[in-house]
């Protein structure tokens, strides 16, 4: 299905349980457009309990273009001991391919602000790939900084055993 170019036909939503297959296929979708792995039956489960069982984890929102599922953002919060509030963290804004260029990756992200700003955070944080100047042109012409004074690093759980017994 091609997308309507109006984005007054764009709508986003909260992900409730009965996304869960929409969401877990974009989340697949999102992992082959980054070479990566998609994740695995496990960690599908835990995806959906997460999001969506006694004590969510993460909040997920959906765009919809004529009622058809084409792209979803991924936040949770952290918190910032400088601010003293909590820091909303974008992990994930994905758009379908076919529906690129009309607006919707934008009323995505004009969500998670709006999310961030009702909920008192001091900031929206996320990482863009190096390889992706065609989102990083897209959060610089909103005005968003990127900072280059700070490095990315990442401890895996298989290293946690290491660290701990060292």
């Amino acid at each position: 299905m091609q997308p309507d170019s109006s984005p007054s036909s764009v709508t986003i939503r909260k992900a409730v349980f009965e996304d869960g297959d929409a969401l877990l296929g974009l989340i697949e979708e999102l992992a082959h457009y980054e070479k990566l792995v998609p994740p695995d039956d496990a960690a599908r489960a835990r995806l959906l309990d997460d999001g969506f069982g006694p004590n969510p984890r993460y909040d997920a929102y959906l765009a919809e273009v004529n009622g058809v599922v084409c792209g979803y953002a991924f936040v949770f919060e952290t918190y910032s001991t400088f601010l003293a509030r909590p820091s909303l963290y974008l992990e994930d804004l994905f758009v379908q391919p076919q529906f690129r260029g009309h607006g919707i990756g934008l009323a995505l992200f004009r969500k998670c602000v709006a999310e961030a700003e009702q909920r008192g955070c001091g900031r929206l944080e996320f990482v863009v790939l190096d390889w992706n100047t065609s989102a990083q042109e897209f959060y610089k012409s909103l005005g968003v900084k990127h900072l280059e004074d700070w490095y990315c690093f990442r401890l895996t759980a298989d290293k946690f055993k290491q660290v701990l017994m060292d």
